[in-house]
C-alpha cells in the first residue's frame, strides 16, 4: 500500500456572515418599538451615540450633515390623494399577533377582544368590529353615528349597525353606548327596569341636575314616591363603563410608517415617513469625536475609542439604510394598492414580494423582512404590511387578478345584499361574481364562503325563516 500526497488549488465563493452583517438584517426586521430597546442597550455601551432629545417639530431639516439623522420623508407619487379621510386603528384580523402585544394586566380592549373572539366568527365582520372597539373613547362611549363609522371603514351602515347589536351586549354594560342616557338606559334594560317612564327621565336628566323633580313627575307621569325611586336606581348605575378597568382602549399594534396626503399645490400623491413617535434619533456625539483627536494617552486606550467610533458610524448608516427601505417598500405598496385606499378591500389587488422586490431593487427576502411585524397608518386605519400581499384570482376580461380578499369582500356584500326569502346559491354567487368580471369556479366561491364561517344558502333561508 502507498500513499501520495497532492496539492490541488481550488476556487469557490462563499458567504461570510460578519457580526455587523448579522446586526444589520436583524435590525430591518425589528419594528420601530424592538429598535428602540435594541438602540438603547447599544447607546449604554458606545459612548459615541447619544438620543436626540428636540422634538422632532423644531428639529426639522437642521443639522442633517452633523447628525447624520434618519431620511424622514418619500413621496409615493400615487394619484390617490383624493381619497376621504377618517379610519382610526385598525388591523388585518383581530387576532394578529395579539398575545404579543396586549399589556400582561389585562386592560378594556383585551377584555372586550375575548368576548368578540367567541361572538363573532365571520373574519371581516372581526375586523371591523375590532376597529370599532379602537374608536370607544374614554368612557366606553362610541361618540359617532353608524353612519360616520361606516363611511370611514368602507362598509355599509347595515354591517355596522348589525354588529352593534352584539357588541353593545358586552360586558362591562354600557359599553358602546352613544351617549350617557344611552348609557344607563342599557344597565336598565339588563336589569329589566327600563319603562317608559324611565325612558321619560333618561331623556330629560338635565331637569334632574337642576333639581326640578316636579316637572320630572309630571313628564314621567308618576308621583313623588316613584321619582324618588327611581332616581336612586339611576344613581346606582354606572355612568363610566371603562371605571371598573385600570387601563382603557390600548393600541393592538403601533405604526411604523404613515402616510400623509400632500396638497394639491404640492402635486397631490402621499408622502410617506417614519413614525419617530417611537423611532428615538441617534446622533454621534461630537465631543467623544474630538477627543480621539486630541488622545495621547495609551495605544489601547485609543484603538477602544476607534472601535466605538467606527461602530457608532455603522449604526448610523444601517438605521439610515433601513429607513429608506422601509419608506420605498411602504411607497411600493401604497402605489400597487391605490385602488384599495381609494375605494376599500374590494379593490385591493394580489401582490407578491418580488413583485415589490424588483420595484425597490433589493432582494425579495429583504422585503420579507421588511414586512414583518410592521404595521402602517393609514386613513383606512392601521394595517400590517403582510396584509397587502397575497394571491388572487384572474378577472374574466382578460385584465389584471383580483385579490382574494377583495373576492371574499364582494361574495359577503353579494350575501349581505341577498333577498332574505331566497338567499344566493354558490352557484348564483358564481355567476354574479363572473358577470362582474371575476373568472372564478364554484368551489373557489363555496371554499371563501366557508372561510368566512357564512352558511350555505338552504341552510341561511332557514335560519331567515325563524327571525
Amino acid at each position: 500500500m502507498s500513499y501520495e500526497i497532492k496539492l490541488d488549488l481550488k476556487q469557490s465563493q462563499q458567504l461570510v456572515m460578519t457580526p455587523q452583517l448579522r446586526d444589520a438584517i436583524s435590525m430591518l426586521q425589528m419594528n420601530n418599538l424592538d429598535l428602540a430597546e435594541y438602540l438603547d442597550k447599544e447607546m449604554e455601551h458606545n459612548p459615541f451615540l447619544e438620543k436626540d432629545e428636540i422634538p422632532q417639530s423644531e428639529n426639522d431639516g437642521s443639522a442633517e450633515s452633523e447628525s447624520s439623522e434618519l431620511s424622514e420623508t418619500f413621496d409615493a407619487g400615487t394619484s390617490a390623494a383624493s381619497i376621504g379621510s377618517g379610519g382610526g386603528s385598525a388591523f388585518d384580523d383581530p387576532e394578529y399577533a395579539l398575545e404579543n402585544r396586549v399589556a400582561e394586566q389585562k386592560d378594556l380592549r383585551a377584555h372586550l377582544m375575548d368576548q368578540l373572539n367567541v361572538t363573532i366568527t365571520q373574519p371581516r365582520d372581526k375586523m371591523i368590529a375590532a376597529l370599532l372597539i379602537d374608536r370607544l373613547d374614554e368612557s366606553g362611549y362610541l361618540r359617532e353615528t353608524v353612519e360616520e363609522s361606516a363611511k370611514s371603514l368602507a362598509c355599509s351602515p347595515d354591517r355596522v349597525e348589525r354588529l352593534l347589536v352584539d357588541l353593545r351586549q358586552f360586558d362591562p354594560t354600557g359599553i358602546f353606548a352613544y351617549d350617557l342616557p344611552d348609557c344607563l338606559g342599557l344597565q336598565l334594560i339588563e336589569k329589566n327596569r327600563f319603562d317608559p317612564a324611565m325612558q321619560a327621565l333618561l331623556d330629560n336628566l338635565d331637569l334632574l341636575a337642576k333639581g326640578e323633580l316636579k316637572k320630572l313627575e309630571k313628564i314621567c307621569g308618576v308621583d313623588d314616591e316613584d321619582i324618588h325611586d327611581m332616581i336612586g336606581e339611576i344613581r346606582a348605575l354606572n355612568p363610566k363603563p371603562t371605571s371598573g378597568f385600570d387601563y382603557t382602549i390600548a393600541q393592538t399594534a403601533i405604526a411604523d410608517a404613515l402616510m400623509e396626503r400632500l396638497p394639491k399645490h404640492e402635486g397631490g400623491g402621499w408622502k410617506v415617513k417614519l413614525n419617530h413617535e417611537t423611532l428615538p434619533r441617534v446622533l454621534i456625539n461630537q465631543e467623544y469625536v474630538a477627543m480621539i483627536d486630541g488622545q495621547s494617552g495609551a495605544k489601547k486606550d485609543k484603538k477602544f475609542l476607534v472601535d466605538k467610533l467606527h461602530s457608532a458610524n455603522w449604526l448610523v448608516q444601517a438605521m439610515d439604510q433601513r429607513a429608506q427601505t422601509i419608506l420605498k417598500v411602504a411607497s411600493e405598496i401604497i402605489d400597487a394598492q391605490e385602488g384599495f385606499f381609494l375605494f376599500g378591500v374590494e379593490f385591493l389587488k394580489p401582490l407578491t414580494l418580488r413583485e415589490i422586490a424588483e420595484e425597490v431593487g433589493v432582494h425579495e427576502s429583504t422585503v420579507s423582512r421588511i414586512t414583518i411585524d410592521k404595521y402602517i397608518g393609514t386613513p383606512r386605519g392601521l394595517f400590517p404590511l403582510k396584509y397587502f400581499f397575497g394571491s388572487g384570482v384572474g378577472s374574466g376580461d382578460g385584465g389584471a387578478d383580483i385579490a382574494a380578499e377583495a373576492i371574499k369582500a364582494k361574495i359577503k356584500t353579494l350575501i349581505d345584499n341577498e333577498p332574505l326569502e331566497k338567499p344566493l346559491s354558490d352557484d348564483a354567487l358564481t355567476q354574479k361574481l363572473q358577470e362582474d368580471g371575476v373568472d372564478i369556479a364554484r368551489r373557489t366561491v363555496a371554499k371563501y364562503r366557508e372561510a368566512m364561517k357564512i352558511l350555505s344558502s338552504s341552510k341561511r333561508k332557514r335560519q331567515n325563516a325563524i327571525k
